[in-house]
């Protein structure tokens, strides 16, 4: 017997989708379950992890290595009383403004302004050089840095005729350190600067030239308002990258001479590992996290008034 259908009514493999659509969505995310495995095991696992031991005395050595036991606020009660702590945020807070907000921001921008006005000779050439620094690994850049500003280094001999030589990584070693990640990670910042720039049509540059606008004129009034919102997601993306910088401050000064170049990764790593300290140190990787949090939030505002 002949089976009446309506119009337009669904039929066939379309009417077993709607009929069983929880059946066809596990069908569909099963594909997908190593991978999502693997997320919780290596990356969901280790932060959950860290959470759980910032409130435990877990220890490498002496009592919590044996006897772990849950501290409550304990870790973080004692990293605010701690003057080395305290010493470390100022330091990740200087570093990070000194070497991001202002000198990688700010020479990136300037390098992406002079390579749109330059020859492509030129503008191949500065490229390279500076991506060149960018690819290195931070361990070596460091160890280039620590030969050029040490007491004996490279810097030291071109200028110790004119007895300007001194050992600068003992007299100025934030300062060092952050000349040293701006000169590793201006690249990035100029190539984001570089994208955003050639999206501003001629025509407007051209208008405003017309119209009389100096060059910072042009600058001030044209080019940063209307790359304002890739400057605001550079400044988040450098911060937080910079904020986690290890490596490169290890090779140089290994946060000293004492702790004067000590930012919150060295001292995280000297309490977890040098002192055997895991639950301390991870509670400082914590606060670390809720620094570049308040950064992110900071610049997400800024992204959400533009």
């Amino acid at each position: 017997m002949a089976t009446l259908t309506r119009p337009g009514a669904p039929t066939g493999p379309e009417l077993r989708r709607r009929t069983h659509p929880i059946k066809v969505d596990i069908a569909r995310a099963l594909p997908l379950t190593p991978a999502i495995a693997l997320l919780l095991v290596f990356l969901a696992g280790p932060i959950l992890w860290c959470v759980y031991a910032a409130f435990t005395n877990t220890a490498l050595t002496g009592a919590g290595s044996g006897d772990t036991k849950f501290v409550g606020l304990a870790n973080f009660r004692a990293a605010f009383s701690s003057d080395a702590f305290a010493n470390s945020v100022v330091l990740t807070l200087v570093f990070t403004v000194l070497s991001a907000v202002v000198g990688q921001n700010v020479l990136g921008l300037a390098l992406a302004l002079l390579q749109k006005r330059s020859v492509a000779v030129v503008r191949t050439l500065v490229g390279i050089t500076v991506i060149g620094a960018w690819v290195i690994p931070e361990v070596v850049a460091g160890y280039l840095w620590y030969a050029f500003l040490a007491k004996d280094g490279t810097l030291n001999e071109i200028i110790g005729t004119l007895g300007l030589g001194q050992n600068w990584l003992y007299t100025l070693p934030i300062i060092a350190v952050s000349l040293a990640n701006v000169w590793r990670g201006t690249a990035f910042s100029m190539l984001v600067y570089n994208a955003a720039l050639s999206e501003i049509p001629a025509e407007i540059e051209e208008a405003a030239e017309m119209d009389g606008a100096t060059g910072w004129a042009r600058l001030r009034y044209v080019t940063i308002p209307m790359i304002k919102r890739t400057v605001t997601t550079n400044l988040m993306l450098i911060t937080l990258q910079t904020l986690s910088v290890f490596g490169l401050i290890y090779t140089m000064t290994k946060g000293g001479p004492g702790t004067k170049s000590q930012t919150l990764p060295l001292y995280m790593y000297e309490q977890a590992f040098s002192f055997s300290q895991i639950g301390y140190g991870t509670a400082i990787a914590l606060v670390l996290l809720a620094v570049g949090g308040v950064f992110s939030i900071v610049y997400m505002r800024l992204l959400r008034e533009d």
